[in-house]
């Protein structure tokens, strides 16, 4: 033991100073990620120069070769446009209004999927639902020509979850109230804003016309639905399905210098919903991963840093794509991210299991607690919707947690425009990330080893 003890010694002190050098590393690059304005020209450049991306438009065209341009004159290397096919929804002419017993128009916006209606329009009585749950407590038949409103109050909170405890009313409530014989159905924006701009999203395919009310017009419905008088709504909705619309992943990589089939992928969706110019969802996502990795691979570290700008996210087919694009090197995958939860300053990571006390992710923690991130003490819970098929094909994944507080008063509405991004909270989150795939690229980190060598 006494011969072993020196090497022993040496061995930790190396571990430290390589641990002691990430952290500097990291820094520095976090520093010049505070200092750069990359990001914002990325999410600048897609929303003045594409504007709004819904799949199956020409937009979709234009930000694929946005997209593809982009990427190389940053310098990314393998820029690759990867074409799939996915249904895609398109909106029409919409309109909504009050015919009796008091008229007034409504603020509408169709949700993805919905059905268009008949020729001539749609009226018929609602029926006011405080909850989801009280429409789902009722039989089936029971909103038998029936137009099915749920007006439930999505909560404001800084995490998201208000999000994830409401969507359902949106994401299935379409299907639902069609089951219980509705003809039509809205639904209360799933939003935290006040102002009479409605919020979209999809809704499901379930063959019954179905839009979201602005927060102001779902109050007014529940208050005029209490005071006892039949209440009549006429729809006119024209939207159209495209079957097979072309959509695409586009992806560049700095090549790693040492290790380059090690690969860490991250990005954000390129697609958007059709009201405002897609820049908190998802230019802003785009902007801080493209940043990120430009100024992460500044000087070639040793693993490959991939962006990917998939291609429909909102509607759905771009996880799967890629994951069976990229079925054989998915192994070869030390990590994968995607940042889609706007430009809002990221205040929390999460970091894949067993990952919380290796030297690489304290160096990280080191660089990013002076810019307010804590680090979770559990495992990251989703690894974005574009990674979601990577991920269960057993990619490790991050999850970096953003301030959402104001995210859903701008999200799937005409509000979300370039001037909602703050400079300098999109410089913070890129500035997080540039870290963090620093410290990957340039460390040995295996998130697939430390996470078995957690396993109970």
């Amino acid at each position: 033991m006494r011969r072993l003890a020196p090497f022993l010694l040496a061995a930790v002190m190396t571990s430290t100073a390589a641990a002691q050098d990430l952290a500097a590393d990291a820094a520095a690059v976090r520093d010049r990620a505070m200092a750069d304005r990359t990001a914002w020209d990325i999410a600048e450049s897609l929303t003045s120069e594409v504007g709004a991306r819904p799949v199956g438009t020409s937009a979709m065209t234009r930000a694929r070769d946005w997209a593809s341009a982009k990427l190389t004159a940053l310098g990314f290397e393998n820029v690759r446009v990867e074409p799939f096919t996915t249904k895609a929804w398109i909106r029409g002419d919409e309109r909504a209004e009050i015919v009796g017993p008091w008229p007034q128009r409504l603020a509408i916006l169709g949700l993805g999927g919905s059905a268009p209606t008949p020729k001539g329009g749609l009226s018929a009585e609602i029926v006011v639902f405080r909850t989801y749950q009280a429409m789902l407590d009722q039989p089936p038949g029971a909103l038998k020509g029936k137009i099915a409103v749920v007006t439930q109050a999505m909560p404001r909170t800084q995490d998201a979850s208000g999000y994830g405890a409401t969507n359902a009313q949106r994401f299935q409530g379409p299907t639902e109230a069609a089951r219980r014989g509705a003809a039509g159905y809205l639904v209360r924006s799933l939003s935290t804003d006040d102002t009479r701009l409605p919020h979209t999203g999809m809704g499901g395919w379930p063959g019954i016309p179905a839009a979201a009310l602005s927060t102001p017009d779902a109050e007014l419905l529940e208050r005029l639905a209490a005071r006892g008088q039949p209440v009549i709504v006429r729809l006119e909705m024209n939207s159209r399905v495209i079957p097979q619309a072309p959509a695409w992943n586009v992806s560049g990589e700095i090549r790693g210098s040492e290790r380059p089939d090690e690969v860490i992928v991250v990005g954000g969706h390129l697609d958007s919903w059709d009201p405002g110019t897609g820049a908190i969802d998802d230019a802003a996502g785009i902007a801080i991963t493209t940043a990120a990795a430009k100024l992460a691979g500044a000087d070639r570290p040793k693993r490959t840093i991939r962006v990917v700008m998939w291609g429909s996210e909102e509607q759905g087919g771009a996880s799967e794509a890629y994951a069976k694009a990229h079925a054989e090197e998915i192994g070869r995958m030390v990590v994968v991210g995607e940042s889609d939860l706007g430009s809002g300053r990221i205040w929390r990571a999460s970091l894949p299991a067993g990952g919380l006390d290796h030297p690489a992710m304290r160096a990280f923690a080191a660089a990013v607690t002076p810019l307010g991130v804590m680090i979770a003490r559990t495992p990251p819970q989703h690894p974005g919707s574009d990674l979601q098929a990577t991920a269960a094909a057993g990619a490790p994944f991050i999850q970096f947690g953003q301030d959402a507080s104001r995210y859903f008063d701008l999200h799937h509405s005409a509000d979300d425009t370039l001037d909602k991004i703050d400079p300098e909270d999109l410089a913070q989150c890129a500035a997080v990330w540039a870290s963090f795939l620093r410290v990957v690229a340039n460390s040995e980190v295996d998130f697939r080893a430390l996470g078995k060598a957690g396993a109970p």
